[in-house]
């Protein structure tokens, strides 16, 4: 299935308040025929995902900020202009370590949009949420598992 032309401007397109951040669609798995999902995620320090696994690959492009990023085994710094890119079916985590924004793209796109949607509330503004309540795990596995994504409950 062929995708569409996108050109969006920045604050433009769906975002939603994940984890305690803002996350922000730029190219939706419908908009690409499923080949992609790119996100722009603003993460405050201390409120990455919990461990977890996606039926595709995921890219991770550090724009502002410094994470932690959890990978199988392995462990490893990233600061602006760092990647990562984690084959589908990996083990993953992150933990910002100052405010992070990152640029995600998730390919082929699994319907990752879909799943933000789903776990997270539609943000009225483009900011963070005014309060990082506790994430409801429960609901982020049940969530998680209707896109072939696993989650482990955090420890």
């Amino acid at each position: 299935m062929a995708g569409t032309v996108v050109a969006r401007k920045p604050a433009e397109g769906d975002a939603f308040w994940v984890l305690g951040g803002l996350y922000e669609v730029k190219v939706s798995s419908e908009e690409s025929g499923g080949e992609m999902v790119v996100m722009q995620m603003t993460i405050p320090e201390g409120m990455g995902p919990p461990p977890h696994t996606h039926p595709g690959a995921e890219t991770v492009y550090v724009l502002d900020g410094t994470l932690r990023y959890h990978i199988g085994e392995e462990t490893v710094e990233g600061e602006p202009g760092s990647i990562f890119r984690i084959p589908a079916g990996v083990w993953e985590n992150f933990e910002p370590t100052s405010t992070a924004r990152v640029l995600v793209v998730y390919s082929p796109g699994a319907d990752a949009d879909k799943f933000f949607a789903e776990a997270g509330e539609r943000a009225p503004v483009r900011d963070l949420p005014p309060s990082a309540e506790p994430p409801d795990v429960e609901r982020l596995i049940a969530a998680a598992a209707r896109y072939g994504i696993e989650i482990r409950s955090p420890a």
